[in-house]
């Protein structure tokens, strides 16, 4: 156990928040927002891909911004969710 885990003995039971778990974070809300997700409140899948849009663009803006200061998996982490959310943006607009 380093000194920095003896300072804060809870960061290994309930998980570091990082740059990851920002992303995953994002992801699900635009899974929500394209109707892939149901709503965590009301529980209904209620597509609206004004805020999915919003929610990928912002992820791409975070790609930007930290573009060569995420470690190999950050990057392909980001970048594989955000393939997936606009292959389903574009799905989810040739419905409409």
């Amino acid at each position: 156990m380093t000194s920095e885990n003896q300072q804060h003995p809870q960061t290994e039971e309930i998980g570091v928040a990082g740059f990851s778990t920002l992303v995953l974070m994002l992801g699900t809300a635009a899974m929500v927002h394209l109707g892939v997700a149901p709503d965590p409140v009301s529980g209904e899948k209620k597509p609206d891909l004004g805020q999915a849009k919003q929610m990928i663009d912002l992820l791409d803006v975070l790609k930007a911004k930290t573009s060569g200061n995420l470690t190999v998996g950050e990057a392909n982490v980001l970048d594989d969710l955000l393939f997936d959310l606009r292959m389903r943006y574009l799905e989810a607009v040739k419905q409409t």
